[in-house]
């Protein structure tokens, strides 16, 4: 595929700002999209392995997500709604009830928070803070919690902390799996500082962890390690918080990223493909008896996006009343380790479900690796805290063939940037 550049500066380069990145690494105006596929203004395809950032799990204008979609806004159903009681609500809550918490036996409340995963974020932080009135919350090396000044106090990426321009204060980052290369028991150091009168660590209120590092490099604790965690947690009176914005509704196979591990969270955040459409949409879910929240004591103008309730009641319709989903999930993984493993890269391909990484040298020959693909009809993303990481996140809807494709092109790239 040859892709000509326009050489005279567009509307992009003139009233955009310089903040917009993902642009620069695909250099086409893309116009129409569809399952695993977007189209740019010229017809040429992209298989997309970028999948919204996660945000289009099920696809892109996923029919069984449209249709409903049009019929309710062809119908004058509510748009705007706060959180005022609205009948697309009231269907989301009652489906989410049945197809997520009761199966899995959760006692979550539910919150809508905003319409991005650091409204979830900041809504949990705020939340631990007035249960346990302590300040300090342990978040972990290599996280990304979000951009919001909470969020990004979480967050370990220097370059991502340095654009908040002031502190970032009342949080303090531990080691996460593997972090030590395992030559000291997990926690080891967490548990002395708890224990030390004198090491200068606040009692915190909470730990909050992704179970998948995606923005971090696809870092992939271990189960015995999250475990591990949660009974630190638990015997150290910390609530424990699972960011699920990422790798949650169905990313590594489970609805939730957690359920491998068998474990409970305090509070889980979602966001993302929650909505299933790519529309805004976010949940803080927290145990029951941590709803000490007065009325409007936490709030946001578009944390009733009613469209999103309707794709998100559809999704979970169509994915999550039986286990054919996950399970496809968790054998199309086996093939990508398996295809990402024949390319001899510098480390061994990692990941879970349909979230795999793929680590070179350093950041050049990834982002060589990304430009290529992108040439031959891939979207791909690089992660890692020095771009080094190939990430791949196609659309868990995606088709054999597809995978097959996608991962073809990749090792192409691969090959043509060694």
């Amino acid at each position: 595929m040859t892709l000509i550049a326009d050489t005279e500066p567009t509307v992009f380069e003139t009233v955009e700002s310089e903040v917009r990145s993902y642009c620069r690494a695909w250099p086409t105006v893309f116009e129409r999209a569809t399952g695993s596929r977007l189209f740019d203004e010229h017809g040429r395809p992209f298989l997309d392995f970028f999948a919204g950032a996660g945000s289009l799990n099920y696809g892109h204008n996923n029919p069984a997500l449209k249709r409903p979609l049009l019929d309710y806004l062809g119908s004058d159903g509510i748009t705007h709604g706060l959180d005022m009681s609205t009948t697309a609500k009231r269907r989301f809550l009652k489906t989410f009830r049945s197809a997520v918490l009761e199966p899995r036996g959760l006692p979550y409340k539910v919150m809508f928070p905003g319409p991005t995963g650091t409204n979830a974020v900041e809504a949990a932080l705020k939340l631990a803070r007035k249960v346990t009135g302590r300040k300090t919350v342990v978040s972990f090396t290599n996280a990304f919690h979000g951009m919001s000044l909470g969020s990004l106090a979480l967050t370990g990426n220097a370059g991502k902390r340095a654009g908040a321009g002031v502190p970032l204060t009342h949080t303090t980052q531990m080691p996460f799996d593997h972090y030590l290369g395992g030559v000291t028991p997990d926690f080891l150091w967490f548990e002395r500082l708890l224990e030390d009168s004198g090491s200068g660590l606040d009692h915190p209120a909470a730990v909050i962890v992704e179970t998948v590092q995606g923005e971090g490099g696809v870092n992939v604790a271990r189960a015995e390690w999250l475990r591990g965690l949660a009974d630190l947690c638990r015997r150290r009176d910390m609530l424990l918080i699972v960011d699920d914005i990422q790798m949650g509704c169905g990313r590594t196979g489970d609805f939730f990223s957690f359920e491998e591990a068998g474990i409970t969270p305090d509070i889980v955040t979602l966001s993302k493909s929650i909505s299933g459409y790519g529309l805004p949409m976010s949940l803080c879910l927290f145990r029951d008896e941590l709803d000490m929240w007065r009325p409007g004591e936490h709030n946001g103008t578009f944390r009733g996006n009613n469209p999103a309730f309707v794709t998100a009641t559809a999704a979970l319709e169509t994915y999550w009343r039986d286990g054919t989903l996950r399970d496809r999930t968790l054998r199309r993984a086996a093939t990508v380790e398996a295809a990402l493993a024949e390319l001899g890269t510098e480390a061994a391909p990692r990941g879970r479900g349909l979230v795999w990484g793929l680590e070179f040298e350093d950041g050049e020959r990834a982002a060589a690796v990304c430009r290529r693909a992108f040439e031959l009809g891939l979207l791909v993303e690089t992660s890692g805290p020095r771009d080094e990481v190939v990430k791949l996140l196609p659309p868990l809807t995606v088709t054999d063939d597809e995978l097959d494709e996608g991962l073809g092109i990749l090792a192409r790239a691969v090959r043509h940037t060694a």
